[in-house]
Formats: C-alpha cells, structure tokens, sequence
C-alpha cells in the first residue's frame, strides 16, 4: 500500500512545519482523505471515532483555507466556528489548533459554560479566526449580543451524536440558523442515528462523504478480555483487577455520573489514588482532575461516556469497562483511550448477567470474539459480520436463544428510505453559491 505524506495533501509550508516539530509525518486515513477535499471546499460528512486523527482532519485545512482567504473578522464576530459536545473536547481541539497554528497569526477564543463569562466576552471583542465552543454558553452570548455568527464562513460540528445524546440539538440549529447559508459545512459523527442524518440533510451540501470503520480504531493493538462477574461483586473484583502491578494509569468507565460517584469512593477506601470526572463537576474541578490524571497525583480515573470526550492523555495502560455501554460504538471509544500513538495497551471489561445484550452487539461490530479470562478461545476474527461462536456472549447465553432483541427494519426497507430522503433533500429551497476553490500551491 503507497503511503502518503503531508505534503502531497496540500497543505502550506508553515502547517507542515509544525506538523514536523510536532512529530507527525503520515496522516492516517481520515486525513488522507477529508484534507484535499475540504482544501477545495467541498462541505464533508465524517464517520469516525475519536482516535482516527478526525480533529486534524478538520482543523489543518480549516487553518489554511483562513490564511488564503486573508479576511481579518469584525468586532464580536468569527471566521470560522467549531462547536463540540463537551468542555474538555473543546479545550482538547484548542490546544490542537494552538499547536498547528503556532507559525501562523490564526486568533482563537473558546466560549463554554464553567467558565467566567466576563473573559469570553472580552476575547470576542475584537474579532477572531476560530471560535470554538459548546452551544449552551454560545447561544447565551448570542442572545446578550455579544457574539455575531452572521459572517462566519466555516462551521464543524464535531462528535454530533453526543450533541444529540446531550440534547444539544435544538440548540445546534438555532446556532446554524445565525450563520450564512454561503459557508463550507463540516459534520463528524461516531454514528448515525436518524436525528444526526436529519440535520446532516439540512445544514450540509452535497457533501463528501469519508467514513473510517470503527472496528479499525487501535483495536489490533488493544489486548481485550471479559470478566463474567455479578453486578453486586463487580467493585471487589475491579480492585483487585487494579492492583496488578502491571496496571499503571487506568481509566474505569461507569454508565452514569452516580455509578462513577460510588466506584471512586470505593476505590478510594481500597486505597488507590483515584478521581472522578462527570458533567455534574465545574469546568474548574473536572480540568484539575484532568490535570491530576495526566501529571500522576492520581492513577485512576473513573469517566462517564459523555465527560470523556476530550480525555487525550498518553500512557493509559488500562482501561476497564466496570459496565458495559449500550452503544457499541462507545465500547469501541472508550478502549481507544489505550494504545495511543502506537503503543499497545489492555482493555478488560466486567459483564453481569444482565448485560448479555451489549456483549453480543459490541462483537457483532467488532466481527470478533472478546476472550474470556481463565477459558481458552482460539476462535479468529469473524469478516461475515456474525456473532462468532463461543465467543463471550455465546458463552454467557448458555445456549439459550435471546428473544429480546427489538426487530430489525428489513435492508430494502432501509435503502428505500435512504432513497427516499435523499431525493427529499434535492427539492430543498435553499441554494447557494459555492466560493472559488482554493488553487494548488
């Protein structure tokens, strides 16, 4: 396979600099692919986890189409906004671009909730290139007219589907409907569910479409294992899960902010150094928590799905599923938090009975089997998409045939619904006049 740089992509001499004292020569596949085509302003859907390397898929040539088109932004307004479901991904993308920009006079401000309003607004008074944030705090300074989107050139969404699951959406189209409708769309999303394809409909045009196969997100170098364990005797066996000498920094994932709450507590009496991080902490504490994790005062920390977007700490050995999330692209999330720039790292994740359904999707995705701690599996990865056998949820079903599946939607039903909303989008009244594409260098 003929591997790509940087510099055939297209990208400017100053990017490419910082991408080299930066470390990063070969972009991955994302990047291979969405770079040249937001670099001729094509608007893009992206299908992809955090860990593809998705954020410098959209900042890169975000920067670079800023510098050519050489428009320096009014008094309260921004060139280009970035809107993201949580605190920490809006701060984890900030430094991203901070870092790529560095050779370049690119102007951020981030405007999210946490945070003293009074600087945001005062970082917005003269104008910046990139504005990023979270849409309850930018629809807040919208309103107080602090903020003018009616210029903005450029918009990404980015993680859509945790904007939805956030019930951010209401909030994302009232922020679109202060854009212009002459501007290049980016949308990224994990998945997509019938609300995120709506709005893809809606604020995109005719996109370029790059998808990167979850199931291809670092898990080849992620050692996975499964630990049948009864829910009421999961916190004692994740204690001693921990105390393997070989578990260095550990991330635990909980379903919900309670259940991150307790497992901290208990870790905490066992006597590890652990934190929690969830939405219900200010954007003060859950930053020093971050900071506590990263800097190694604390050896576990114990997330939520949602608080974890944003988590982009190096040298995470372990992560453990204390439950299983219902989303199995999550599943695939969340263990991305290990191996990290090609290292390798562990995965182990504690089933109850009750979570039988979840093993069975997160395989079906993965088209492989999850070994079981203390069985022999020798099975290989399965490429037809079905469940392979004696694989751990097999193994947990005991033979017995699951009934409480939710029927699926026929595939032709499928597609003609597909179909049917595409030809829907073409009679759309809004049109638009694309901008010159940006020459080859």
């Amino acid at each position: 396979m003929t591997t790509i740089s940087f510099e055939q992509l297209g990208l400017s001499r100053p990017l490419l600099r910082a991408l080299g004292e930066a470390g990063y020569s070969t972009p991955t596949p994302i990047q291979a692919q969405a770079i040249p085509l937001l670099l001729e302003d094509h608007d893009l859907l992206g299908i992809a986890q955090t860990g593809t390397g998705k954020t410098a898929a959209f900042t890169l040539p975000l920067i670079d189409n800023l510098r050519d088109d050489d428009v320096r932004a009014a008094p309260r307004q921004a060139r280009a906004l970035i809107l993201a479901p949580t605190r920490e991904l809006v701060v984890q993308i900030a430094d991203n671009i901070k870092a790529y920009a560095r050779h370049t006079p690119i102007r951020t401000a981030v405007v999210m909730g946490g945070v003293n309003m009074g600087s945001q607004i005062r970082a917005m008074a003269k104008g910046v290139d990139i504005l990023l944030a979270t849409p309850g705090r930018l629809l807040d300074l919208i309103q107080q007219k602090q903020v003018d989107l009616s210029q903005t050139d450029y918009l990404i969404l980015d993680e859509a589907d945790r904007m939805l699951d956030m019930g951010f959406i209401r909030d994302v189209r009232k922020i679109v409907a202060r854009l212009p409708e002459e501007r290049q769309t980016m949308l990224f999303s994990a998945t997509m569910p019938t609300e995120i394809t709506k709005l893809a409909r809606e604020i995109l045009w005719q996109p370029k479409r790059v998808e990167i196969e979850a199931k291809s997100v670092a898990v080849d170098r992620i050692t996975q294992q499964i630990h049948h364990v009864s829910a009421r005797e999961k916190a004692a066996h994740l204690a001693n899960l921990l105390s393997d000498k070989d578990v260095g920094r550990a991330i635990v994932f909980t379903r919900t902010k309670r259940g991150a709450n307790k497992v901290m507590q208990y870790l905490d009496k066992a006597g590890f150094n652990a934190e929690a991080i969830h939405g219900n902490k200010s954007q003060n504490a859950r930053q020093q928590t971050l900071e506590n994790f990263r800097n190694g005062r604390s050896s576990v920390l114990v997330a939520t799905d949602i608080a974890s977007r944003g988590i982009d700490i190096d040298d995470v050995t372990h992560v453990f599923n204390y439950e299983l999330p219902h989303e199995p692209e999550s599943y695939v999330h969340r263990i991305g938090r290990t191996a990290r720039k090609g290292t390798e790292g562990v995965a182990i994740s504690l089933c109850d009975p009750g979570e039988r359904a979840q093993l069975r999707s997160i395989e079906r995705l993965l088209k492989q089997s999850i070994p079981v701690a203390g069985a022999a599996n020798d099975d290989k990865p399965r490429t037809d998409g079905a469940m392979p056998k004696g694989s751990a949820a097999s193994q947990q079903r005991n033979g017995k045939r699951h009934n409480g599946a939710k029927k699926r939607t026929p595939q032709g039903e499928q597609e003609k619904k597909a179909a049917s909303h595409k030809n829907a989008g073409q009679h759309r009244w809004r049109r638009r006049t694309r901008r010159p594409r940006r020459q080859a260098a």
